[in-house]
């Protein structure tokens, strides 16, 4: 009887602290604003948090927060992503009036090449494309350190 308890709490436990652990990782993020200027953050952090993907400029300025997306796992272990809530933390935080964009996470230990297209995701590679109503163009790649 308590074998089985303490089984059940460290099951409990186990389950618990997967849930909570977060992934970080380091990548760059490239700005287009609708009139063409273009900013690119070299040394980005990316940072999965219950199921949030925080992306922090390598000034440490700004962070884009992907609050809520619709994800589903390709037979070649990538996670495909359609994100449909942002918020940008900078002076404050403002929910973003985004349009469309996709979010791709390569789970596996070997490259990945995405699907209709000649690009390869590295192993723990994050990379996508966000696009506000305005027409500003967000696009950003690195890898996870795994553990998401």
């Amino acid at each position: 009887m308590r074998t089985r308890i303490l089984f059940g709490i460290l099951i409990t436990a186990t389950i618990v602290l997967s849930l909570s652990c977060a992934a970080y990782g380091k990548g760059s993020v490239r700005v287009q604003q609708p009139d063409g200027s273009v900013r690119v953050f070299p040394n980005a952090r990316f940072t999965v948090v219950k199921r949030t993907l925080h992306i922090t400029s390598g000034d440490k300025v700004g962070t884009l927060i992907v609050t809520d997306a619709a994800c589903s796992l390709g037979s070649n272990d990538v996670l495909t992503c359609l994100p449909y809530a942002m918020v940008l933390v900078q002076n404050g935080t403002h929910p973003l009036d985004f349009q469309r964009g996709t979010i791709y996470y390569n789970r596996s230990k070997q490259p990945q090449t995405l699907s209709l297209s000649s690009m390869r995701l590295p192993p723990n590679g994050v990379m996508g494309l966000l696009i506000s109503r305005r027409g500003t163009y967000v696009s950003f790649s690195g890898t996870l350190d795994g553990r998401y």
